[in-house]
């Protein structure tokens, strides 16, 4: 963790950063509801919400090799 904040939220990981396109990051919002305290953006400048909770399992799943056959599907 980088420690930057931005609107009050903590920068946790930017995803790529070779660039400067504005890469998707992760960011975690101490002010929002326990539900959308995750915030993750892309460089299209949307943006995903979601729970510590959900975040953990988003991050077991992937750990676990759930998204494999996508990642290798796109190469």
């Amino acid at each position: 963790m980088n420690g930057n904040t931005e609107h009050g939220m903590k920068h946790i990981a930017t995803f790529c950063g070779q660039c400067n396109c504005g890469c998707p990051e992760l960011w975690i919002d101490p002010d929002a509801p326990d539900e959308r305290r995750v915030v993750i953006t892309d460089d299209f400048g949307q943006r995903i919400q979601m729970s510590l909770g959900q975040l953990s399992d988003l991050v077991d799943d992937v750990k676990n090799g759930v998204v494999d056959q996508v990642l290798v599907a796109g190469r």
